[in-house]
């Protein structure tokens, strides 16, 4: 063993050992049980079955456990269960322990959490199938047992993303992308607000680099600003809470990143336009467990005297807590310099719940349960229904999750008065597949607030809902088109495909007495004949339209089958099968090479490929959903047919290829320079004058040079709003262009937007 290594060794040992000193400090520092012997035994089992190995970093991998392990002591408040957990999450996977060696040397609760954090290997799903949903359902369904576990994936999650610098830019993708998909919603739900804000500016910050470094330089040089505003916006508040005699503390809270550049994007404004960046939060201790209702209430009334509040944007999440034990009170009120503040007010233990999570106060904690157990049992029980329905794929899976799941919530009533909580943009349908399925099959109305309206009418919160059926109702197939819940969409599609079933079984029957009756054989080329004829793309397609009337079999049927191939047609099978072998010479028909699939192309993923003028024109296609151009963050996906499809990072559907396909995602650059044209589309908005539309052809066409494709102009009550299609190099162009028309004295917003069609909002 040479010196250098040596000291490396010695170097690690005192990396290692610091770490996980640190660990005990913190935990002994907690309200938990002192369960150190059994802490030591699994760091010393895992750094035993993880030396030698280091990760991307260069750093010893027993470090990687470690801080997952302490993310979970300190930032989610966990105990010894699941800090063993945490340092042995990666022994199964990575080393040759098995379960059972977990479950003897530890007991069995922590080998189920183990075994819940171990991927599944193998591609045993296929290569459509998505392994992470697969591997995320599976902690789902080992979740149902025990919170911990998803508790633990999240905190394993933070720590990959606050060392994801070292990896390639692909995976860098790929992994902001689940983060941003499934993670973070999910802490979120999980009421871990700080780790979600984390996780959100983290897959931000490794998705669009030079946005975010821009966002944090603008937030450092408008800091003071704030300050200034904070003191003397919270002065008057300081001196009345001094005088209710209730102990406080008030901390200023500033928008994320991630939150800042979400609203900009939504909202199509600048930074500059954003008015919600500060929030002010007074976080009290209340005289008594009984009076901190009121106490909350009472700072509310206190300050409405001194700053007027705005009359919609009082939000009580005090007397009705968000689904994930989120409680507050929220109040936005008129500054005196003219600004709206958002002031959220809450208790200790609100602040607590709100920043930790009720999980963490999950009855697993040690010290026995919580109050909030009921709201997560709920939950789980929510998740339950979907793993329970075998209706979603792996691959619809994640959707259904993010549908049911990770939706806002409102609070709607029954008749009775009882109070039902639902996911935003739920309508009158999911409401009734909610309270029972028969209610929801045979429903053909509703009355909201005893006015009648269609099972497609959305809810509000404080909608007083009754549910209007008839046995003769049967579930339609539009309505998967407005149910918006889970647990609706996967009980209708159900239905439909029990009775598909029937009439395709009916439908089988029927074809099998036309061949039997027209004395035709029951033949693969006569199925294929049939189908083609009507265009299905099965026998099965082909049975069910029969069973439900809208095929009917006949005498076109019979002379489609018993007909016989003259002189031309064999003339025609004949040229079709040889005609390829003059331009090939190696004896290959056309009709092989139909079925061949494109050449695969040379792709090293490791690599970041160059977007050149000859690469767009010739391997590369612009995704259509999203219409990138220079300058723009993307990123490369392979598609079934092996082309590269460039996407937009933030486009939704490059969300789901990101979480759903990453193993399939390129990291690509552009290098075009000022060679191709692009299409861009430029909304505009602004005060109707004489002379506005000839000042807007003019900058773009006569002093920026550049080409008008489409021109879309309306206006009413003196605003009018616009669309352009215009053809630039960059987003540069695109910038430039924006900054141009904003000069004009009557044009008051100026935007790009990824769509010329549909509906012009502000």
């Amino acid at each position: 063993m040479t010196d250098d290594t040596l000291m490396q060794e010695q170097n690690d040992e005192k990396q290692i050992n610091a770490a996980f000193n640190e660990l005990l400090d913190r935990y002994l520092e907690s309200r938990h049980r002192k369960k150190v012997e059994i802490i030591t035994k699994a760091f010393n089992f895992a750094k035993q079955a993880h030396k030698g190995v280091r990760r991307r970093s260069g750093e010893p991998y027993i470090l990687h456990p470690l801080a997952v392990a302490r993310i979970a002591c300190v930032e989610i408040g966990l105990g010894s269960t699941s800090i063993c957990a945490a340092l042995l999450h990666d022994v199964v996977e990575d080393t040759d322990y098995t379960v059972e060696d977990i479950e003897n040397l530890f007991g069995p609760k922590i080998a189920q959490i183990v075994d819940g954090l171990t991927k599944i290997s193998g591609g045993i799903f296929g290569d459509r199938a998505s392994a992470q949903a697969e591997n995320f359902k599976k902690l789902l369904l080992t979740m149902n047992d025990d919170i911990r576990v998803i508790l633990i994936k999240i905190a394993d999650r933070l720590h990959n993303m606050r060392t994801l610098g070292s990896m390639l830019p692909s995976k860098q993708y790929k992994i902001a992308g689940e983060t941003l998909y499934i993670y973070a919603p999910l802490a979120n739900r999980l009421g871990l607000n700080r780790i979600k804000t984390e996780l959100e500016d983290l897959s931000f910050k490794y998705e669009h680099p030079e946005t975010y470094h821009q966002i944090e330089e603008k937030l450092k040089a408008t800091q003071a600003e704030r300050d200034t505003v904070f003191e003397e916006f919270t002065a008057p508040i300081r001196a009345q809470l001094d005088k209710m005699g209730i102990p406080y503390r008030i901390l200023a809270r500033i928008k994320s990143p991630y939150s800042i550049w979400n609203k900009m994007q939504a909202k199509h404004i600048t930074f500059e336009e954003i008015y919600d960046i500060l929030a002010v939060r007074i976080i009290f201790t209340p005289r008594s467990e009984e009076e901190e209702l009121n106490d909350c209430f009472n700072i509310y009334v206190s300050i409405s005297k001194i700053y007027k509040p705005h009359p919609d944007r009082l939000r009580d999440w005090v007397s009705h807590p968000k689904a994930n034990g989120y409680q507050a009170l929220h109040v936005t009120l008129m500054s005196n310099k003219g600004q709206w503040i958002e002031v959220q007010i809450r208790s200790e233990r609100m602040n607590d719940v709100a920043e930790q999570g009720f999980a963490a106060h999950w009855k697993y904690k040690e010290g026995g349960g919580s109050e909030d157990e009921g709201e997560l049992s709920k939950w789980l029980k929510t998740i339950k229904e979907i793993l329970d329905d075998p209706q979603p794929d792996a691959l619809d899976f994640l959707d259904t999750i993010k549908l049911n799941l990770f939706a806002s919530e409102i609070f709607v009533f029954t008749p009775k008065g009882e109070i039902k909580t639902m996911p935003q943009n739920s309508t009158a349908l999911d409401f009734a597949f909610s309270i029972h399925t028969f209610l929801g099959s045979h429903c053909i109305g509703a009355k909201v607030n005893h006015k009648l309206v269609p099972l497609s009418h959305k809810l509000q919160s404080g909608d007083q809902v009754e549910i209007l059926t008839s046995k003769s109702q049967k579930v339609q197939p539009s309505w998967i088109n407005f149910a918006t819940t889970a647990k609706a969409k996967a009980k209708i599609l159900a239905i439909l495909k029990r009775e598909n079933k029937e009439l395709q079984m009916q439908g089988e029957d029927m074809l099998h007495d036309f061949f039997k009756k027209e004395g035709l054989e029951w033949n693969e080329t006569n199925i294929s004949k049939l189908c083609a004829m009507h265009s299905v793309k099965d026998v099965d397609e082909l049975a069910l339209k029969i069973g439900k009337k809208i095929i009917l079999l006949g005498n076109n049927e019979v002379n489609e089958l018993k007909e016989r191939p003259t002189q031309n047609n064999w003339k025609k099978y004949i040229s079709f099968a040889f005609g390829g072998n003059k331009n090939k010479g190696n004896g290959t028909s056309s009709e092989k090479q139909a079925e061949e699939k494109p050449a695969q192309l040379d792709i090293d993923k490791k690599k970041i490929i160059k977007l050149t003028p000859d690469a767009i024109q010739k391997n590369y296609i612009i995704a259509d959903c999203c219409k990138p151009i220079p300058g723009d963050d993307v990123l490369g996906y392979i598609d079934d047919n092996n082309r590269i499809i460039i996407h937009k990072r933030q486009c939704p559907i490059a969300s789901q290829l990101k979480t759903s396909f990453g193993n399939r995602l390129l990291a690509v650059q552009w290098e075009i320079g000022k060679a191709l044209n692009f299409p861009v589309n430029v909304y505009i908005k602004g005060i109707d004058a004489i002379g506005v539309l000839n000042q807007v052809t003019q900058i773009i066409s006569q002093q920026l040079n550049v080409n008008i494709h489409k021109l879309y102009i309306e206006s009413n009550d003196g605003i009018f709003e616009g669309r352009i299609q215009l053809f630039v190099h960059d987003v540069d162009d695109v910038n430039t262009i924006c900054e141009n028309l904003k000069k004009v004295e009557n044009i008051k917003r100026v935007t790009r937007i990824e769509n010329f069609d549909g509906q012009l909002t502000d």
